[in-house]
């Protein structure tokens, strides 16, 4: 006799990552950190099926000092209408408490913000947000980037 532990199916593995191309444009990458993100309703299953957008998410402390995601939209679900939710909703995001106070105490500083990177779909089943603590590039870092990309994309071609 086998206890239902021992019976139950892996989960399947998802294919499901949703970048934020724009966002290693526009931002330096300071430091990387991985986020649970609370859901609610038919979110998750728009996520799996990659009906979600990171362009202009970025995150932000409230007044109690939990960390939330805003800008992020997850469409709505297309099969059924019930427990159907806002897409573009402030979603709150789980770290550690290590964690959190290093990230409020950087965004104190002048230039630094956090912004969501990837969001996917982790190994377990749920949904994680790649953020990152950021400082905005300038003009001229932005041409600097476009060109070291041209040339690498030069290299690639001619077989180097």
């Amino acid at each position: 006799m086998h206890s239902f532990n021992e019976c139950r199916m892996p989960k399947a593995k998802s294919k499901v990552q949703i970048s934020n191309r724009r966002a290693s444009f526009d931002y330096e990458f300071l430091e990387t950190f991985t986020a649970g993100i609370v859901l609610t309703g038919t979110e998750i299953k728009s996520i799996r099926a990659g009906k979600a957008s990171l362009v202009d998410a970025f995150c932000y402390f409230d007044s109690l000092g939990q960390l939330y995601v805003k800008g992020m939209n997850v469409a709505q679900y297309f099969w059924g209408s019930w427990g159907q939710h806002d897409t573009t909703r402030d979603r709150k995001l789980l770290l550690n408490k290590k964690e959190l106070l290093r990230l409020r105490q950087a965004t104190r500083l002048k230039g630094q913000t956090i912004v969501a990177v990837k969001l996917y779909i982790a190994d377990n089943g749920y949904a994680k947000l790649l953020i990152a603590l950021a400082k905005g590039k300038k003009e001229y870092d932005k041409r600097q980037t476009i060109k070291e990309k041209d040339i690498r994309r030069e290299m690639d071609r001619s077989g180097y």
